[in-house]
């Protein structure tokens, strides 16, 4: 009987997910430059919904607050409006115990053009918060399949790998979170998943050069 509760909410989270299907908006980037296994980004100024989820695990984490972050795009704001699904939803790592493990998760989800300078407040029990995410540059790194516990720290190490053979080997940026999983595709797609880890880099020493 115990387990009722939370097969409930993984159906309903899955359900919530298959929407990511229609999803037509995005954040804007400009890649900057590339290599044959990451690229680096350049991200504009851009409003997110955030959900944070003490849990160990990213898939509970994400499950858990994109759960919360549905219920907002569906209408439990103040202003009862509906937001219409973007791509992709981003869960990140917040610094715990070590660089790899925490008991914190931010999930979010980018807000349509349309809100995006003026976001409709959740409803106060859903604990949700408008993210700032400024302009930045993120180095990413693509990868299929499904994005697990386990895939996630192993990709997040490849693309760490990646960088320290790189000229952007010493410019990982300081943030408050470690790595970020940008996932595109609803959980029933099996086939042709598009999924990425990104890490905010400094790109302030390249700047002014031709290419980077």
């Amino acid at each position: 009987m115990a387990k009722a509760p939370r097969l409930k909410i993984t159906v309903i989270n899955l359900l919530c997910l298959a929407v990511l299907c229609g999803a037509t908006e995005s954040p804007q980037y400009e890649v900057v430059h590339a290599e044959s296994d990451f690229e680096i980004r350049h991200y504009r100024d851009a409003t997110w919904m955030s959900a944070t989820v003490n849990d160990l695990s990213f898939q509970k984490a994400t499950l858990f607050g994109f759960h919360r972050l549905f219920q907002f795009i569906q209408g439990a704001n103040m202003n009862y409006s509906r937001v219409a699904m973007t791509s992709p939803v981003v869960t990140s790592l917040v610094p715990g115990a070590g660089p790899l493990h925490s008991s914190a998760y931010a999930v979010r989800f980018y807000l349509p053009a349309k809100f995006q300078d003026s976001p409709p407040t959740p409803l106060p029990e859903l604990n949700l918060k408008p993210y700032a995410w400024d302009s930045h540059h993120v180095a990413v790194r693509k990868f299929s399949g499904f994005a697990t516990d386990d895939i996630a720290v192993k990709e997040a190490a490849k693309l760490a790998t990646s960088l320290s053979l790189s000229p952007w080997a010493n410019a990982t940026s300081a943030t408050h979170y470690t790595y970020s999983i940008a996932q595109y595709d609803p959980p029933f797609r099996f086939f042709g998943r598009t999924n990425e880890v990104w890490v905010d880099v400094d790109a302030s020493r390249f700047a002014g050069k031709a290419s980077f």
